[in-house]
């Protein structure tokens, strides 16, 4: 290792990539940061103190072995940095953009521990991978021998497209079976383009179909296709559906026309985006333009909602939240973008009801912290008598997911579910309670992050692998 090259943190300061102007980015979808230069690059990944216990290893979900990448990004051994880094992320250049990276890696390096800014690590993961691409570092899926076992995942969200990719190196035949009409699941999506332009997907679904993997699209398991077809069909099923059933609202008014699911809102954005024809975004329904706007909840889709809001030309985009800043659930950076953009925060809020109907008000009850629950959260109490009216002409609820009822949904016997819904899996293996069937992801965890839906498809992948490894391998021709 070059000494001269790390430990720069004590005389150069944290710089992210230039962030575009608030003024200018709400009026569109493009992402608002630039790239690094690549001398830029190596500046900032040599502010890394090459700790003897990497802490921003440990705590990210992939253990991906970020301090050797950021030394070999400050050495110009770019390529060796993208080898690294792909070693143990299927989708780097994603996760460089969309990783809660305050709460994860950035959030636990040393350096600022010690007083000094974080290491840009996700921008500097997104700088290496994205140069691999354009200098054609990254090589097509090129199996060294097929195998006649065949797998059938059902979600092409992160958790599936990873383990279709770890399956396809090895060999195995993939069959990735999805309802929607794009591969990709919510980063195609859920996810605005603002933090994840949709031809980063777009190019990851090509690799995988240019290196044999096959897809389904349009395709509902239960209705088009049953799950036992599936299984019949393959010698593995991988479940990675993902969890899509929206928490609802309650209290009078709850079922008033302009109350919308985010989801539903989001994923008209982004068909927009790709030029669709969306029937309920050229009526009004799922469109903000000219509206006042109110979110309900506090985590990320939230964040996402009320940053779409802004940029499709709403007249107002408020959120409440139940609780303060300090506890809510989303990134810190983004509520920081968000109010850039203009919108507003009310927190200690929640909706006690709505008037009209299409929805004109929510009526709004004040909250106050009060004793911890047994997470040791402080649980949100009303303040009796501080209700109040805020005007809106659309209200999205953003309050999470549930996972939707699959032994049901699918006619399957014997899948195991918890108390929650999600499917029973094994840590690690994501093997279920039917031989033969994995589940990965959100439908195991409940809603998660992107990062972890990565980490259970490859190591779902890995046990299959290890599972069907007593059949002999067919060397190519």
């Amino acid at each position: 290792m070059s000494g001269q090259q790390m430990l720069k943190f004590v005389s150069i300061e944290r710089a992210m990539p230039e962030k575009r102007d608030a003024n200018v980015r709400r009026h569109d979808f493009h992402e608002i940061y630039a790239e690094y230069a690549h001398e830029k690059a190596r500046e900032q990944a040599g502010r890394c103190s090459q700790c003897g216990v990497p802490y921003c290893q440990s705590h990210c979900p992939l253990h991906n072995n970020i301090p050797d990448w950021l030394m070999l990004t400050a050495e110009g051994r770019l390529r060796e940095a993208y080898e690294l880094s792909q070693a143990t992320n299927t989708f780097p250049e994603i996760c460089g953009r969309i990783c809660p990276q305050d709460r994860l890696c950035e959030g636990n390096c040393v350096i600022e521990q010690a007083g000094h800014g974080t290491v840009t690590i996700g921008a500097v993961e997104k700088y290496i991978t994205d140069t691999a691409w354009e200098e054609g570092w990254v090589e097509p899926i090129a199996p060294a021998v097929e195998r006649d076992e065949s797998v059938g995942i059902i979600g092409a969200g992160p958790g599936g497209l990873a383990a279709a990719d770890v399956l396809r190196r090895a060999g195995l035949q993939v069959t990735v079976y999805d309802r929607y009409d794009r591969a990709g699941g919510l980063m195609t999506y859920g996810i605005p383009g603002f933090k994840l332009e949709k031809p980063v997907v777009m190019r990851r679904n090509e690799q995988l179909e240019a290196g044999g993997v096959e897809f389904v699209l349009d395709c509902n398991v239960g209705e088009d296709i049953s799950f036992d077809a599936i299984r019949g069909r393959h010698d593995a099923v991988l479940i990675a559906t993902g969890v899509y059933k929206s928490r609802e609202l309650t209290g009078p008014g709850a079922g008033s026309q302009g109350i919308v699911r985010a989801l539903d809102y989001l994923t008209a954005s982004n068909r927009k985006s790709f030029g669709d024809d969306v029937p309920e975004f050229d009526s009004g329904e799922l469109n903000a333009e000219g509206k006042r706007v109110v979110v309900i909840g506090g985590g990320d889709t939230a964040m996402d909602c009320v940053r779409t809001a802004v940029r499709q030309g709403a007249k107002s985009v408020k959120c409440l939240y139940r609780r303060d800043r300090a506890n809510m659930p989303g990134s810190q950076r983004e509520v920081a973008n968000a109010e850039e953009e203009g919108v507003e925060f009310v927190w200690l809020s929640a909706p006690k009801g709505f008037v009209g109907d299409p929805v004109e008000e929510v009526v709004v009850q004040r909250m106050l912290l009060g004793t911890p629950d047994a997470t040791g959260r402080q649980t949100p109490e009303v303040i009796e008598g501080a209700d109040y009216a805020e005007p809106a002409d659309m209200v999205i609820k953003a309050l999470g997911f549930e996972p939707e009822e699959l032994p049901k949904l699918w006619g399957v016997d014997g899948l195991e579910v918890t108390r929650w819904g999600t499917v029973k899996a094994e840590f690690t293996t994501g093997r279920t309670s039917i031989p033969g069937v994995y589940a990965v992801g959100d439908i195991v965890r409940g809603a998660s992050l992107v990062v972890w839906a990565i980490r259970d498809g490859r190591d779902a992948a890995q046990a299959i692998l290890e599972d069907l490894a007593a059949q002999p391998a067919v060397a190519a021709e």
